[in-house]
């Protein structure tokens, strides 16, 4: 799904207004109309309702939900906060309409009155500042916001939360911004929902199609996407009944030092469970007895070394190379890396250990094969990348070494963001809180791995194997719950996951 900044959301909005056509105020009645059946099927009408409007086009969303609830017997009490003495014009309009409806009480908030008391059985809805806003909220709307914060036990925001920018950093601005429980945005979800800053601010997010035009937003040239199940889906290749092993590749893990062979272990067998035809590892001496037993289908390049990586195997049998899960960082296995990065002739995918050297060695990263992946979590990324102050910031960087560099990079997270060469992120939406668990990203390269040697491009291996990673974990949360989850469950779960993208 494409993620829009505002600036075209509104061009989306105005072209599906004129070539429809449709009034303005009809756009907004169904924002209106799709958080109402939203708020429906999932609260009460005995449950109070408590809504806060402001004077612009949000506001006016928020007027036509307040009047579809009042007329299905929710009780209402909508505020309208005096910002401003001009309400645009489409807030007006559905004023009007409210105003000749029954079970909605209308109350003129100003920042002379006492602010009002929130029911602890009542629910919010924040309707007051859109995505438009362009400063932090200070001053009454602020006071109002906290208010909310302080005493809401649920509060839903339309669009996004008051006083959170769409497009850039907010949280430590100091403005107010709303804490919702739930966000209802509108037919594409808002670049600032993507990141862990945001997150008690957001809470969980939902997207509600209101009718733009997609002839419109496909001539856009948009950076920014979430990858969905239709996408992955016609990512994945169908084998042919005549296929061989010979078709799916061979694929070369170098991992594995004494004391994390299961590092080893994890990606080998989940670059098999992801169908690579045949997968090597090479592993230390003190390695081979683990691997051959654990995991019989993998062959084994025994390294000269007892304990760590100290040498390259012939690489010309392989078509698609993994480095660093449970590597090291000796020196031997540091310049061993070295040769690898001069002497291979395919891309490298480079993770844990593997980008820990490249931190100590960075100028190694300009030498790196075209369309090579880095797999870093937040804190490998920030030792080879350098710190940065928020996540906006960290995604810019992110963007700019890709594409410096001619690499993908995987970013591991809630939302993993994979950045390509072109500048382009790609937020997977799959995976839950149970995976962070040690060994997880190991399966993650052994996937990503065991694709590349099925001769997936690089950028569809990644979309498609952060993805599966994420799904597989999400089945195997349901079975043994967050807590219980351990890396091999999600490899075990991969075949599930594979049937669930048919």
């Amino acid at each position: 799904m494409k993620i829009l900044p505002v600036r075209q959301i509104r061009e989306a909005d105005a072209y599906t207004i004129a070539h429809k056509p449709l009034a303005s105020s009809d756009l907004m009645e169904k924002a209106g109309t799709q958080c109402f059946n939203w708020i429906r099927k999932r609260i009460s009408t005995s449950i109070p309702v408590i809504v806060f409007c402001g004077p612009g086009n949000n506001g006016g969303d928020g007027l036509v939900t307040v009047r579809l609830l009042a007329r299905q017997g929710y009780q209402i009490k909508a505020y309208l906060l005096m910002i401003s003495n001009k309400f645009s014009g489409d807030f007006q309009l559905n004023l009007d309409r409210l105003q000749k409806t029954d079970g909605a009480e209308i109350i003129h908030l100003t920042e002379k009155d006492t602010l009002p008391e929130i029911p602890e059985n009542a629910f919010v809805i924040d309707a007051i500042f859109g995505s438009g806003l362009s400063k932090p909220v200070t001053g009454f709307p602020a006071s109002v916001i906290r208010h909310i914060n302080h005493h809401s036990q649920l509060t839903i925001a339309i669009d996004i939360p008051s006083g959170l920018y769409a497009d850039e950093h907010t949280a430590s601005l100091g403005g107010a911004i709303i804490e919702a429980a739930h966000t209802l945005s509108f037919q594409f979800p808002k670049f600032s929902f993507l990141f862990a800053e945001n997150e008690k601010f957001v809470g969980n997010w939902h997207i509600l199609p209101i009718g733009l035009m997609k002839e419109f937003t496909d001539t856009l040239d948009i950076k920014n996407f979430t990858v969905e199940r239709k996408e992955v889906t016609n990512l994945r290749k169908q084998r042919s009944r005549f296929a061989h092993k010979g078709h799916f590749g061979h694929a070369l893990l170098i991992a594995g030092s004494y004391g994390k062979m299961g590092a080893a272990l994890l990606a080998a067998r989940a670059a098999l469970r992801a169908g690579a035809g045949l997968v090597t590892a090479h592993i230390p001496k003190k390695g081979y007895e683990i691997i051959q037993t654990a995991v019989p289908e993998v062959m084994v390049s025994i390294d000269e070394h007892t304990d760590h990586f100290s040498r390259t195997p012939e690489l010309s049998l392989f078509n698609a190379i993994g480095i660093g899960p449970g590597l090291g960082t000796a020196k031997e296995t540091q310049q061993a890396m070295k040769l690898l990065i001069q002497n291979t002739s395919v891309p490298l995918l480079v993770d844990a250990d593997g980008i820990n050297i490249l931190s100590e060695n960075k100028t190694w990263l300009s030498f790196l094969p075209a369309k090579s992946i880095l797999t870093p979590h937040p804190k490998e990324f920030e030792r080879l990348f350098g710190k940065c102050s928020n996540d906006f910031e960290r995604n810019r960087r992110q963007r700019e070494f890709s594409a410096m560099h001619n690499v993908y990079i995987i970013l591991k997270g809630a939302y993993t963001c994979i950045s390509t060469p072109e500048g382009k992120c790609f937020f997977n939406t799959t995976g839950n809180p149970g995976m962070a668990t040690g060994g997880s990203g190991d399966v993650l390269t052994g996937i990503i791995l065991g694709l590349l040697a099925q001769h997936y491009h690089p950028q569809e291996a990644c979309i498609l194997g952060v993805y599966l990673h994420g799904l597989a974990g999400d089945l195997a949360a349901k079975k043994q719950s967050p807590e219980a989850l351990i890396a091999g469950d999600i490899i075990e779960n991969l075949g599930k996951a594979f049937r669930k993208i048919s």
